[in-house]
């Protein structure tokens, strides 16, 4: 009998997980937030909104990390690694030549530990209170100054870029943008950018974009992740405060009624979200195994279209009474939600079987693999079941 480790592991598909550098204090958050603030604050003082609700959301293995400390850092990725996940998608801030929660990264970079693939994703949007009930405070302003910021910031990324463990795809380093609609002429800095990646050495950039190719098709991203949309009908209040639901209803469908696909989720999101407005101070729940029958769409045989996966949702730890829920998330459900993505680039070459995952470690919004009091590990055994094989 041969054990785990005589055998071969084979991957199914590359588990790139999004990953939030934030769990250190920096001077900005204790300006803002106050003294030592990080998102274990918010994270550890939630309370449930009603029976059954599983709030607060504690860490088990890990516990209450400091993300300055390498031990963490490193734990994080061995146990990554164990259970079937390719990198991180570092989250990464760039204001026009300020950077913000980048000493984790920066870290890892410099030391040269952990021995873990990663990538950057650019959170490109404005920081600002509306998590924290301050929803008019503009904390830092994302800004797209023009060319010379460009080069500012490709420079600054560039070790990362040549850095053996960065995730490539076609041999070129992967970059993901967050909010591909606020960016100002996208084809003209991507070309900014390959152009400087080419005179590095590089081969490229390989340009992804949270979004819908149908949105972002002439713009001239490389591959989309495709934004959630169980997640997104979650997000919206349905229907809007003041509008009748019937007539609201009837005119969504008539929009939507040359798109077939986008019509059955309507209809079925109709169907399981609340059918009245929800006050001001009141949660939006949406049960986990209905929001995982929306959540993937398909993808485009044509065009490189990548899925994003969900775990769980609760952002209760932020938003308080005006949280968004993903009730009853199990790991189980997850099993579901999870193979059928990775079913979904099951055809592809290797390179681009790749599903994103939301989150490793967004606690505050009750979105992690993490191990915490309530599963343990089986958010991560999961991914080690579905995503590699051995033999």
């Amino acid at each position: 009998m041969s054990s785990r480790k005589d055998k071969k592991i084979v991957r199914k598909s590359r588990l790139i997980a999004f990953y939030l550098p934030q769990f250190h204090p920096i001077p900005e958050n204790n300006e803002w937030w106050g003294k030592g603030f990080t998102e274990w604050t918010n994270v550890a003082k939630a309370k449930p909104l009603f029976p059954g609700h599983y709030q607060p959301c504690l860490p088990a293995d890990l516990g209450f990390y400091d993300l300055r400390v390498p031990e963490t850092r490193i734990a994080q990725a061995e146990m990554a690694r164990e259970y079937g996940i390719e990198g991180f998608c570092y989250w990464h801030y760039w204001f026009a030549g300020k950077r913000l929660l980048e000493r984790p990264f920066s870290e890892v970079l410099k030391s040269g530990e952990p021995d873990f693939p990663f990538c950057l994703g650019w959170a490109n949007d404005s920081w600002t209170g509306v998590w924290h009930g301050c929803p008019d405070k503009t904390l830092i302003e994302q800004t797209y100054p023009g060319r010379k910021d460009e080069e500012g910031h490709f420079y600054a990324c560039l070790e990362a870029f040549s850095d053996e463990r960065y995730i490539t795809v076609d041999g070129k380093p992967a970059f993901y943008i967050y909010s591909p609609q606020k960016l100002p002429e996208p084809k003209r800095f991507f070309d900014h950018w390959k152009e400087l990646a080419v005179k590095e050495g590089l081969k490229g950039i390989y340009f992804l974009g949270n979004g819908n190719l149908s949105d972002h098709a002439n713009d001239g991203y490389d591959g989309m992740v495709q934004p959630n949309p169980g997640l997104t009908f979650v997000k919206m209040r349905f229907p809007p405060k003041g509008v009748n639901y019937n007539i609201y209803k009837e005119i969504a469908e008539q929009v939507l009624a040359q798109q077939s696909a986008l019509r059955t989720l309507l209809k079925r999101a109709f169907s399981v979200l609340r059918l009245h407005t929800p006050e001001a101070e009141e949660p939006t729940v949406f049960l986990y195994r209905d929001f995982i029958s929306l959540a993937l769409p398909g993808i485009s045989a044509d065009f490189d279209e990548y899925p994003c996966v969900i775990p769980n949702w609760d952002n209760t730890a932020r938003c308080g009474c005006r949280a968004h829920i993903l009730l009853d998330s199990i790991p189980e459900l997850f099993r579901r939600h999870l193979r059928e993505a990775i079913e979904q680039v099951s055809h592809r070459v290797p390179d681009k079987r790749i599903v994103f995952i939301k989150s490793w470690n967004e606690w505050a919004e009750g979105n992690y693999l993490e191990p915490d009091i309530k599963f343990g590990k089986g958010y991560l055994e999961v991914c080690r079941d579905e995503a590699l094989i051995n033999e």
